[in-house]
């Protein structure tokens, strides 16, 4: 199967290791944003952690801050991939996310419904919930809305802060991208 992966951040960094670890995947472009300035005169560009991991397997990666340019729609096309696996990156427009064969979908870090959009790891914490979880889901229009595919479930710890929540959200969703691109 192919996969165009798409993320920034640590968040996504495990999906995308689990994705390259199966045999049956083949992951032909990672997408993520540009590098981000350092502050000083000499100082070098820092990668995004997915731009990161994605260098340490040896995958290919495009860096875009603006999904709606039409080549970035043009470059997905020339990938011809079955599916795209979205996890912490942008809102994408239908010319992107309809360029996959199967679809595409998102690794969300809360049981949606609850705490669709930005933020809801912390925001679950903050409410005082006990349990959370991951979903992925097809992408649509509206934000996080789209079909529902897989949800795992989890519980918070009383002392767990956001940070610790997210990591170990990371590691449960790496399996969740897994088993979703089995069901589909």
């Amino acid at each position: 199967m192919r996969i165009v992966f798409m993320g920034t951040p640590s968040f996504a960094v495990p999906s995308l290791r689990a994705l390259a670890a199966q045999k049956e995947f083949d992951v032909v472009l990672v997408v993520t944003g540009p590098d981000k300035p350092r502050r000083g005169k000499h100082a070098e560009a820092e990668p995004t952690a997915v731009k990161t991991a994605a260098l340490a397997l040896g995958l290919q990666v495009y860096e875009t801050d603006d999904v709606h340019d039409p080549s970035f729609a043009g470059k997905i096309a020339e990938c011809s991939a079955d599916v795209i696996v979205v996890a912490a990156f942008r809102i994408l427009p239908p010319a992107v996310y309809t360029r996959a064969r199967l679809g595409a979908f998102n690794l969300h870090a809360s049981l949606l419904p609850a705490y669709r959009g930005a933020a809801p790891i912390n925001r679950a914490i903050i409410n005082g919930e006990r349990e959370t979880g991951v979903t992925t889901f097809f992408l649509q229009e509206r934000v996080d809305t789209g079909n529902i595919i897989l949800k795992e479930k989890t519980s918070i710890g009383p002392d767990e802060n956001a940070f610790e929540l997210a990591e170990r959200l990371s590691r449960i969703g790496a399996g969740a991208v897994v088993e979703t691109l089995q069901r589909i």
